[in-house]
């Protein structure tokens, strides 16, 4: 009888082991073969010492599900790795459209991870205790116009705002253009927190104003926490209050 093979979408969290949740870590020791882009595969190193590796680079999405599907249907389980929560810009999305497209019958499961907004919220404290929106900066998949568009109904909205993806050597003007159209829904004394490899080796917190924003580092390894009218910051941390009356 042949084995039946399936599919983890495994979102491993932001990087440092103790964020892993449970659920991850059995996915993965449950696995014949990992998938994923080279730089996650290397956050797990110790832990897939006996595990078949397919790893590959940057734009390969697509051939990474495929390449789990074709795993999967030889009867392998396979663990396609995600940093974050797989299902927040990562790949549970492309994976099940690539399982659907094909109308293959493989079983895909997907284990939530700690998100890279969740991992930066705590470093800062509590920013995220009321309504927040996450927008992506980068526009390879998304038109600019569009983002741009999201930027003004989240600062209409007076939501605190998430920027994933603010800058890169190729994106050096977006997260200014970001800052100029929240600036004008919001105060320049808006608390802003920049955290750099959230939760994971080489972490820096900073907390400062939108005002002040760009006079520091900001890359693509960075989560940038834009608050509400009512966040505050005290002894470095960022506070949203939720309302409730002390």
């Amino acid at each position: 009888m042949n084995k039946i093979g399936k599919i983890y979408v495994v979102g491993i969290g932001p990087g440092n082991r103790e964020h892993m949740t449970f659920h991850a870590k059995s996915a993965i020791d449950k696995s014949d073969i990992i998938v994923g882009y080279k730089t996650y595969i290397d956050l797990l190193e110790d832990m897939i010492k006996d595990k078949e590796v397919a790893s590959s680079g940057m734009k390969k999405e697509i051939e990474r599900c495929i390449e789990a599907l074709e795993y999967a249907k030889q009867g392998k389980v396979v663990s396609l790795v995600s940093s974050g929560d797989s299902g927040v810009y990562g790949m549970a999305g492309i994976m099940l459209e690539v399982v659907l497209k094909d109308k293959s019958d493989i079983e895909v499961e997907v284990v939530p991870g700690v998100t890279a907004a969740n991992a930066a919220a705590a470093s800062l404290g509590a920013p995220i205790m009321h309504d927040y929106v996450t927008i992506s900066l980068s526009d390879l998949l998304t038109d600019w116009s569009l983002i741009e568009k999201r930027l003004h109904c989240a600062g209409d909205g007076d939501f605190v705002v998430c920027l994933y993806n603010p800058k890169s050597k190729g994106r050096q003007q977006q997260i200014e253009i970001a800052r100029e159209i929240l600036l004008k829904y919001k105060s320049e004394n808006t608390v802003v927190g920049i955290v750099r490899n959230a939760k994971r080796a080489g972490e820096s917190v900073t907390v400062t104003t939108l005002g002040d924003m760009l006079k520091y580092e900001i890359n693509m390894f960075t989560t940038v926490i834009v608050g509400n009218s009512n966040t505050y910051s005290v002894k470095e941390m960022m506070i949203t209050p939720r309302g409730y009356k002390l």
